[in-house]
């Protein structure tokens, strides 16, 4: 289930991220750079490129190996990286809680992939990984993913005050909350 090929929209699947989408990953995050910036850290310029996203899926994929994060890629019909969705910093025991990051490549914002990704990947975080909890935090001026999080279920909770170094600086955080279900851990 949680590696499964999960169809969202318009010919877009949600699919567990593999090293091969170095590639893709760069040239997307490089044509989306200008539109992200605003919610994303300054990064180094070998970021953008296919090796600097291979050492970074490198580290994803060694994380995901060890439970901590479960990455996931959202791509197009030519298998092209259009956006992704990471659960981290998942934990067990009884807080069964993890923290969810997304981003849609800037020619594909706007219409619904976003929503229906993080819907999908809550629905496996409660039924293949078994969690109670997914939070997640917005700087204070992104309500399009803030509308996201509403219709998918997250409730604000609060803020936090410098939470995150965003585009150069410390930046507050409008932090969510979905429970998933209220029965005991599973496994």
């Amino acid at each position: 289930m949680i590696n499964d090929i999960h169809p969202l929209a318009d010919g877009i699947r949600l699919r567990p991220v593999v090293l091969g989408d170095a590639e893709s990953f760069a040239e997307t995050m490089t044509r989306s750079r200008a539109y992200m910036r605003r919610w994303e850290p300054v990064r180094p310029e070998a970021f953008y490129t296919p090796e600097g996203q291979a050492q970074r899926l490198t580290g994803l994929l060694a994380d995901r190996d060890a439970g901590r994060t479960m990455p996931w890629a959202l791509a197009d019909d030519e298998d092209r990286v259009v956006g992704a969705m990471t659960l981290a910093s998942i934990e067990r025991g009884p807080f069964r809680n993890a923290r969810i990051g997304y981003w849609i490549d800037v020619d594909r914002a706007g219409r619904g992939l976003a929503t229906a990704a993080v819907t999908r990947v809550c629905e496996l975080a409660r039924d293949g990984l078994g969690l109670h909890r997914v939070e997640a935090g917005t700087v204070l001026d992104n309500t399009a993913s803030q509308r996201v999080l509403a219709k998918c279920g997250f409730e604000l909770y609060g803020t936090a005050p410098r939470y995150l170094h965003i585009n150069g600086s410390w930046q507050d955080h409008r932090m969510f909350q979905r429970i998933l279900h209220d029965g005991p851990p599973q496994r």
